[in-house]
This record gives structure tokens, sequence and C-alpha cells, in this order.
């Protein structure tokens, strides 16, 4: 990975928001309702963080129905950084 594709990881994941939902995408797939009952956060908020999220590569969507539900692009990537993270408190 190229240093600056890195910094922008790094920048997307550094919000709160989107950090619990990338963690939420961890465990499985989510449609937008479904994080925005999780995280308690406004449908609107969960849209723009999914944005960011889906411009830098770190999610994508497919549509079921009516919804978007979203996945991560790799999620073996995003486990190993947070796993890593999580264990330098």
């Amino acid at each position: 990975m190229k240093t600056k594709k890195i910094t922008e990881l790094l920048k997307a994941l550094s919000h709160p928001t989107r950090l619990m939902i990338v963690e939420e995408l961890l465990k499985k797939e989510k449609c937008v309702n479904d994080i925005t009952d999780l995280l308690n956060v406004r449908q609107p908020n969960i849209s723009q963080h999914l944005y960011i999220l889906k411009a830098n590569h770190i999610v994508d969507w497919k549509r079921e129905g009516r919804m978007r539900c979203y996945h991560l692009e790799n999620p073996e990537l995003i486990k190993s950084l947070v796993d890593m993270l999580r264990k330098n408190k």
C-alpha cells in the first residue's frame, strides 16, 4: 500500500462513529437501518459516514430490496488493523 492510501485509510477510520460502524461490519453485513439502530445515531449521519468509508474503499454495498446493505471490502485487513490498535491501548 502506498503511503497516501494508508494515510487516507487511517484518517477514514479515525472518527469514533466510523470505527464503530467498521466494528459492527466485522461481525456481519448490515443494512443502514441496522447500523442506525445499533449505534443509536440518526440515519443521515450514518449515511455520511458510510459515504466516507465507501470513498476510501473500506466498505461496499449491495441493494436488498429498497435497502443498501454494507460489508467490508477487505475484512482481514480491517480486522488485523483494529485488533492491533485495540491491543496497544
